[in-house]
Parts: structure tokens; sequence; C-alpha cells
């Protein structure tokens, strides 16, 4: 009997106590594939915000707990825009409000004549005008939600705005959502004088990471965010969900690592004999030992794969959920299975490291005479 057979028939010679292991192992790695793929969703939307109107960066105010409670006064936008370097300053108000089943529909107020000088990608219509009051740029998907077109009229937080134009963008948040006149924002929100943030470009010739930390230096109670990892300065979800992705993971090594064990030590007690038997016509104990961490190994990946699987079931099963789908799109990305099949390896070694040390250590004879 070839050594992979014998690897094969060893698992199957108990179906029941390995479709349980299986089970219990793919569970954790389900959780794993799907928060990834929700976690890696929320960071698209991050970057998508981050991108509007091709800014460098953007510039809120240090400290707030949520990015839509970053405020930036008129007069520090102005300071803003005059620095040397800055080519662009572009101030935007983001009002979260609830629009027919979207309860986190994103409102942003922006001057047209800004929205002009670097527009969304069009799909129908045109940008709002200036002194336009109530005229309104709706992203894709929104526009699909109310059945609507250029021409046509909607109501968002109480207030009829005229659809002049559908834009479409790659993040699911933005791309459900809309663009109005700031100072009309400003009114619903009873915000005025103030954006939510600032988006920057750098002139030609100046290096972004330079200017952006000149910014920090001159305005103490403002914060610069280059990317997604700089995120949590203004926004603590990012960092919840990724301290949440880490300790599921930790969880999900440690249970699995504990029923693989489990199932092992089993197989290592009740193959005693069998043990005793390969030692004494010849076997090293560095192959038994081998034996035993295959086995394991190999559970643990066929538990990744039907976890992995499930995990994308699930991740897409959250998008039935009418009132997630206008804010969320899972992204399934390589790190993702990639991690999967790490912690299934993780989980086999750790798993059957004693079992292994434990069948290694029988003496033949000592083996040969258990019952």
């Amino acid at each position: 009997m070839s050594f992979a057979s014998l690897v094969s028939r060893n698992l199957f010679r108990q179906r029941m106590r390995s479709v349980l292991t299986v089970v219990g192992i793919s569970v954790g790695i389900t959780i794993v594939v799907a928060l990834g793929s929700i976690t890696g969703g929320l960071r698209q939307t991050v970057g998508g915000w981050l991108e509007i109107g091709g800014a460098d960066f953007v510039v809120a105010r240090k400290g707030s707990a949520d990015f839509s409670f970053s405020t930036v006064s008129d007069k520090e936008l102005r300071q803003l825009t005059a620095l040397n370097g800055v080519e662009r300053g572009t101030g935007v108000l983001i009002r979260v409000t609830r629009h027919r089943s979207n309860p986190y529909f994103i409102l942003m107020g922006i001057r047209p004549a800004d929205l002009a000088t670097s527009p969304p990608a069009l799909v129908a219509g045109r940008l709002p005008r200036p002194g336009a009051t109530h005229e309104v740029l709706l992203g894709s998907r929104a526009a699909a939600s109310d059945d609507a077109a250029p021409g046509s009229s909607v109501i968002i937080d109480e207030e009829r705005f005229r659809v002049v134009g559908v834009y479409r963008s790659h993040d699911v948040m933005t791309d459900s959502g809309a663009y109005a006149p700031l100072e009309t924002v400003r009114e619903i929100a009873r915000t005025p004088g103030v954006v939510t943030a600032v988006w920057v470009v750098a002139g030609a010739g100046t290096d972004a990471s330079t200017l952006a930390s000149e910014i920090e230096d001159r305005f103490p109670t403002l914060v610069t965010v280059r990317g997604v990892e700089d995120f949590g300065k203004v926004d603590q979800g990012i960092a919840i969900m990724d301290a949440l992705d880490l300790a599921v993971t930790v969880l999900a090594v440690g249970l699995g690592a504990i029923a693989v064990m489990n199932t092992m030590i089993m197989a290592v007690f009740e193959r005693t004999r069998e043990f005793g038997i390969l030692r004494a016509v010849g076997w090293r104990g560095s192959r038994i030992m081998r034996l035993v961490v295959t086995e394991a190994v190999l559970l643990c990946l066929v538990a990744a794969v039907v976890g992995t699987a499930c995990g994308l079931l699930a991740a897409r099963a959250v998008l039935l959920i009418e009132e997630v789908r206008g804010i969320l799109q899972p992204t399934y990305t390589v790190d993702v299975f990639m991690r999967a099949i790490l912690i299934a390896a993780g989980v086999g070694l750790a798993g059957a490291l004693y079992p292994a040390y434990r069948a290694v250590r029988l003496s033949p004879m000592e083996a040969l005479r258990h019952e």
C-alpha cells in the first residue's frame, strides 16, 4: 500500500469524526473569508472616497469619531487652497441620510464649478449648473433604485430635486449616492460655513507627501488622509473591522487546532497497534510523524475548500439584504483565499504536533502489547 493510499484510508476509517472535524474547521474559515471579503469591500469604498476629483489626499478634522462628523470651516478651506503647492482644494459636505431602502445614502454637497473641474464619469445627462439650487446628479445605483433619469425628480431628505444627470462610480456607496449644490446640502444639514473635508490636488512639481506633512504642521487641528491605511485618523470603522478580522482569524486557528488535535489524538490512540507494526517492519519515527501530520493537514485543506466556498456564498447572501446592498460590495482578493489556505495549513500543523509526537514516542513492543 502506498503512502498516499494509506493516508486516504485512514481519513475514511472514521468518516463521521472526519466530517465533523471538517465542518468545525470550515465554519471558522467561512467566517474568515466572509469577513475578509466584506472588509475588502469597505476598503474599496474608502479608496473611492479618497479619489474623488483625482485628489492626492484628503484633509479632515483631527480626532473625528466618524468621517461624516468631520468639519472644516470655509476659512480653513480658503487658507488651504491658498498654500503654495496646492493646485486645487475642493470642499465637500457629506450628508448621510436615509433614502428609500438605503439607510446610508450619501448626499455630497459640492459647488457646481468645483464638480465641473473634475467630474465623475457621466452615463447620462449633464452636471448641475452654477447657481442652480435643486439640481442633483445621481449615481447609477441610486438612479436604478429610484427609476430616475435626467428630467425626472426625486425627493431626498424631504427636499425635491430635479435629476440632471447620472454618473457611475467603481465603489458601491458613492454609486448609490448623489451630488448636489453645496449650499443646498448645507441648508438640509443645518451646517452653514463648513464642509466635511477638503480634497487636495498637489500642483505640478510638488511632492504630495511633503505638502500633506506641511499642512499638518500648519494646521494642528487637521489631519491628512493619503490612503486607506490613514483613514483611521478620521474614522474608526476600518480599524475596528481590521481588529475584528484579526480576532476571528486567531479564534479560527485556535478552535480549529483543538478540533484537529482531538481528532488526531483519538486516531493515534485507536491505531497504537498499527503504529507498532509499522515500526516493527522498519518505519522510522519521522515517517510515522509525517503520516499523522499529512492526514491532519489534508483534513484541514478539505475544510479550507469547503469553508472558502461557504464564505463566498455567505458574503453574497449578505447582499440579499436590501439595506446592505446600497453600502457594500464584497471584494474577493487573492489575499482572502491565501489566508484561508494558510489558516488551514496552520491549524493542521498545530493540531497534529502533539498526536504525532505521541505516536513517535511509542516503542514497537509497547505498541504491539496495546489492547
